[in-house]
């Protein structure tokens, strides 16, 4: 068969390639591929697909494009490298997927669906050249860009590059990564729509406290901004009222914040108290205070654990005082947090009708904020909700709408802790356990301190044959919010029963006020292990009056098991009961 004859044109070539991929392969194949896999489909591929590039092959860490003009080109770069630097920002280094890219403007030789040349290699070069982050161009790209972009460009000057015999000039491509920031008050000050908070100077009641109080302001400070949904005053702002007598409302007004956290750190002897108020200083009434007291014998290992038990408590009093606000205003005229909290509330209700009003409010807060990525997210938390419960009257319309609205909120925030936290537990359900633990890791990453994310870490590693480890993640997440709802422990229940902990599983469930059918069969198959046969068929009994269609097959199957050994421990004890297959 005769091979399709060479053609050669002008084409911008985009030549990209992920830094580390050997070392990071090495310490976690699975994950590295996982995350990999998705920052393609969810920020790769739409860039390109977005500017009409074309990929004409890829190799396990890098790929080569083909563009018809340089500004598609170098646009597609910019939108993957800002959007990627967006996403490390809170990776650590040493797990961070980096890409290097290259452009060159050049003549190929296009054979069947594959391209060659000087070009092409040139284009290879830079990449090379290039930093992790970056994106480097040559001269005739610079020369064809002008100033039809908003970019700048940093001059690198003329480069020998590997196996290319002249040298060549090359250009580095700056961008702008900052976003706006709050739009000024009539005051001329920056206001927020979200519940704004002020961490003031810890004061210390003992002299030689005074360095630990200030890092544990700083930390509450650091930690509290993990929370998207709440905008924090930053240290140096607030390091200024430091050891000056000050009125609280009068702070608030000048840094436009609707809360205050004040507190003191006291020694006496081998114990240390670290006491916090956090005040609604609009109304000038107190929301939440807390009284803190430890051993000092690891002074650093104190300071994480009062500021995670600190922070994870109030970010859910803030927002409960927020709630409150909120009922006093008409829903026409909330703000679009304010629906999103109202349809949070509703959602933790866990009822149809409740489940058909957050599902009003979520869409009222996406009408009022269509680019709110945080109510896209919980409305597919909301939907997740009347679908798994068998509310939903279309569960295959139901499901892609799901879909549909974490991929937007991805699209629009991909820095929100919930939108992966959701993610996390959609891809559970659709059994992509490598998707889970990418989404789920990356929850932790932006908010380790949030007690939804924590749990579900516990909740997660359980589904995946991890159960020890997960007991400890759900008992943090009861120690970060001492006001957790009931179902925590459920999640404690299930971690026992699979770590063979039968006794402790029960004595979780116990904890329950009434127990659902997913409940009742835990309890059941706990009781079958403990050997207590009166107890485990009682509770087979009452389990078969809520549900008279229960089988032990179809209930498995339900469930969300990665190894088949756990199924089998769950089948085996449901049998030891009595219940039907």
């Amino acid at each position: 068969m005769q091979q399709p004859t060479p053609i050669r044109k002008l084409a911008a070539i985009l030549a990209a390639d992920m830094v580390g991929y050997s070392r990071l392969m090495e310490v976690d194949e699975p994950g590295t591929l996982a995350r990999l896999r998705t920052h393609r489909l969810e920020v790769v591929d739409p860039a390109i697909a977005k500017s009409r590039g074309r990929i004409v092959k890829t190799t396990g860490d890098g790929m080569l494009v083909e563009f018809n003009s340089v500004v598609d080109a170098v646009q597609a770069a910019v939108e993957i490298q800002r959007r990627m630097n967006r996403r490390n920002s809170d990776v650590a280094p040493d797990r961070r997927i980096e890409f290097r890219i290259g452009i060159n403007l050049g003549d190929v030789i296009v054979q069947e669906d594959d391209i060659f040349g000087d070009g092409v290699n040139i284009a290879a070069r830079l990449q090379e050249f290039a930093e992790p982050g970056q994106i480097c161009i040559s001269y005739g790209v610079r020369d064809q860009l002008g100033l039809r972009m908003d970019v700048r460009f940093e001059d690198l000057g003329e480069q020998m590059l590997k196996n290319i015999a002249r040298p060549i000039r090359a250009y580095r491509v700056l961008w702008d990564e900052a976003g706006p920031g709050p739009l000024p008050g009539p005051d001329g000050k920056a206001k927020s729509e979200r519940p704004s908070i002020v961490v003031l100077p810890l004061t210390s009641m003992s002299g030689e406290q005074e360095l630990f109080a200030d890092g544990m302001t700083e930390d509450i400070i650091t930690e509290l901004s993990r929370f998207r949904e709440l905008f924090v005053i930053s240290r140096s702002s607030s390091f200024v009222f430091k050891g000056k007598s000050i009125n609280l409302r009068e702070v608030a007004r000048e840094l436009g914040v609707q809360f205050v956290l004040e507190g003191s750190v006291r020694r006496a002897g081998t114990r240390i108290r670290v006491t916090v108020q956090l005040i609604d200083a609009e109304h000038d009434r107190h929301v939440w205070a807390e009284r803190f007291d430890r051993e000092m014998e690891d002074v650093f290992a104190i300071q994480d654990e009062l500021v995670a038990s600190i922070v994870a408590t109030l970010a859910g009093r803030v927002e409960a005082a927020s709630r409150e606000r909120a009922k006093n205003k008409p829903t026409e005229n909330m703000a679009a947090y304010e629906c999103v909290l109202a349809g949070k509330t509703l959602h933790h209700r866990r009822s149809p009708e409740a489940n058909r009003h957050a599902l009003q409010m979520l869409d009222r807060a996406i009408q009022l904020d269509p680019g709110y990525a945080h109510a896209h997210a919980w409305k597919a938390c909301v939907l997740g909700q009347a679908w798994s419960n068998g509310w939903a009257k279309d569960r295959d319309a139901t499901w892609k709408v799901v879909v549909g609205e974490l991929e937007t909120a991805l699209s629009l925030d991909e820095n929100d802790s919930d939108v992966h936290r959701i993610l996390a537990a959609v891809n559970l359900v659709r059994g992509d356990h490598d998707q889970a633990h990418y989404h789920q890791n990356r929850a932790l990453q932006l908010n380790p301190n949030d007690d939804l994310i924590v749990v579900q870490q516990g909740e997660i590693l359980t589904w995946q044959g991890r159960a020890e480890e997960g007991i400890g993640w759900v008992q943090k997440a009861m120690r970060l919010n001492p006001y957790h709802p009931e179902r925590f422990w459920m999640h404690l229940a299930r971690a026992y029963y699979f770590a063979g902990r039968y006794g402790e599983a029960v004595e979780a469930l116990h904890r329950i006020s009434t127990l659902d059918v997913n409940q009742r069969a835990l309890m059941v198959a706990a009781q079958a292990q403990l050997g207590d046969e009166r107890a485990a068929r009682t509770h087979a009994a009452s389990l078969l009056e809520c549900d008279r269609n229960f089988g032990i097959c179809a209930h498995i199957a339900s469930l969300y098991f990665k190894q088949a050994d756990d199924r089998e421990h769950l089948r085996e004890a449901l049998r030891k009961a009595g219940l039907p297959e």
